[in-house]
């Protein structure tokens, strides 16, 4: 069971294809895992297993068919926040827990058209915000290589599912690392993509109207076990929102280089604003001192780079804006009241985040001015490099902390910061929408797992994709944790 738990997509396709393995057969062994474990972790929250009989049951007749779709009978999760029809969206908000969308979400929608079979849905934080994934509905999700510590947020159920064998294919969100941040504590593997690649269409706060839209900073992507897998969901879910009958298919420019030996590599782990802790250094320093000798070319610093501490203001700005936006009345006059209390010098990211929340219109256009600004700056480093490889947090998985989000502190190192300033890391590739993908490097001192992003020019997905997947081969990639084996 262990190992098909953790099978790859292909190896499960082939499997398939083969009828080694039924379509119903591959569903009840996921499920049977989900059953047997996930009241230890609680990743998956919302159960659909009879739809999804159903569904495997006709992935087994195409089959018997010759028919072939990316995803036929390969059993998955989706992230809570994406609405899928008949099931619950509350985004962890009690007032919406018997909300059920009479639509899927445009990733959705492409999934099941490519075949594939939804187990359910997975965990997250109260409204999104929150690199833990607990809440009043579905209660707490836990790190399958240490119950005691988050998974991450907001696709924390997403990691942990990945992580501990429920699912091999997740899809996420991502605007403040919620991506990112959980692949990077549980091990796995996701892909922040490009802005705009990716339809947002259905994923939206319970009861607002599903609609095309464009989001200035949140994207949604593919998370999995294996950068592979990364490159098989995103060609299923990119692309325009068109309808499905247009057949329309996006295509994205090759990767700029298939073999380790070509790529060009900055590697970056020090930010003027907050310090990597050793963990994440070592990590990063052993990945490096295994790239020089094998990449094209590697770097630790260049004076093309932008400046991260201006990326990382100016992103709490428009980030404070894109949250401050829904707030009811009483909440936006409170942080008025908040923004005004902080000395207008005060340069601090806490202080810009609070201003950020109640940004005039004015204000806004020239924060984006900068960050057009800013995004020149990436294209003319990206005629040098291929790659930027840099952190996503600066400390492995933290122990649960259901304190008030406000006055929380993140140790790093034994010495303590405040818990928002870490978003730092995320928002080098968000401001500027750049693709950027998440991989394992490794574990920490006290066995925990270390991720790195690697950052790439817009639109050149693949080239990211096809870096991580290059380092996996050379390297090694996803380790399953010990929690579960059976």
């Amino acid at each position: 069971m262990t190992d098909l738990a953790y099978s790859t997509v292909s190896q499960l396709s082939a499997a398939l294809a083969a009828r080694r393995i039924s379509a119903s057969e591959l569903a009840e062994q996921m499920i049977g895992r989900i059953e047997l474990l996930d009241g230890r972790t609680n990743a998956v929250v919302v159960r659909d297993f009879a739809t999804a009989r159903a569904a495997a049951h006709q992935a087994d007749a195409a089959l018997l068919q010759g028919e072939r779709r990316p995803l036929l009978g390969i059993p998955m999760t989706v992230k809570e926040s994406f609405n899928v029809t008949g099931l619950p969206t509350t985004w962890g908000i009690p007032q919406f827990k018997d909300f059920r969308p009479k639509e899927d979400a445009a990733v959705v929608e492409r999934v099941k058209a490519a075949g594939a079979v939804i187990l359910g849905k997975t965990n997250v934080p109260l409204g999104l915000g929150d690199w833990q994934s607990y809440n009043d509905v579905y209660g707490m999700t836990s790190n399958p290589w240490d119950l005691g510590r988050t998974p991450g947020g907001s696709s924390g159920g997403a990691a942990a599912a990945l992580a501990a064998g429920y699912t091999p294919l997740e899809i996420g969100s991502d605007i403040g690392g919620s991506l990112r941040a959980p692949a990077h504590y549980c091990g796995v593997y996701a892909h922040n993509p490009s802005r705009g690649l990716v339809p947002v269409r259905g994923h939206v706060p319970p009861q607002v109207p599903s609609l095309p839209r464009d989001s200035d900073l949140m994207v949604v992507g593919p998370m999995a076990r294996c950068a592979a897998d990364l490159d098989l969901l995103l060609d299923v879910i990119a692309g325009p929102d068109t309808p499905a009958a247009a057949g329309y298919r996006l295509t994205l420019p090759p990767s700029r280089h298939d073999k380790l030996q070509d790529f060009r590599v900055l590697v970056v782990d020090t930010h003027p604003l907050l310090p990597t802790g050793n963990d994440v250094a070592s990590a990063i320093e052993h990945l490096a001192a295994r790239l020089e000798p094998t990449v094209g070319k590697m770097a630790r610093a260049s004076a093309l780079l932008p400046d991260l501490a201006m990326n990382a203001r100016i992103f709490m700005q428009l980030l404070g804006s894109a949250f401050g936006a829904d707030m009811p009345p009483e909440e936006y006059q409170r942080w008025q009241a908040l923004s005004a209390s902080f000395a207008p010098g005060d340069n601090s990211l806490r202080a810009i985040s609070a201003r950020g929340r109640v940004l005039s219109h004015r204000d806004w256009i020239m924060a984006d001015r900068i960050r057009e600004g800013h995004k020149q700056r990436w294209r003319s480093l990206f005629q040098d490099w291929d790659v930027v490889v840099c952190p996503i947090l600066p400390t492995p998985a933290f122990p649960h902390d259901h304190s008030p989000q406000g006055a929380r502190r993140i140790s790093i190192d034994g010495r303590d910061y405040d818990y928002e300033d870490q978003l730092v890391w995320a928002g080098v590739a968000t401001l500027p929408g750049l693709p950027a993908t998440a991989m394992p490097i490794g574990l920490s001192q006290t066995g925990l797992p270390v991720g790195v992003q690697v950052v790439g020019p817009f639109l050149e997905d693949r080239t990211t994709i096809a870096f991580a997947n290059c380092v996996e081969q050379a390297f090694g990639g996803f380790v399953a944790p010990t929690f579960g084996n059976c």
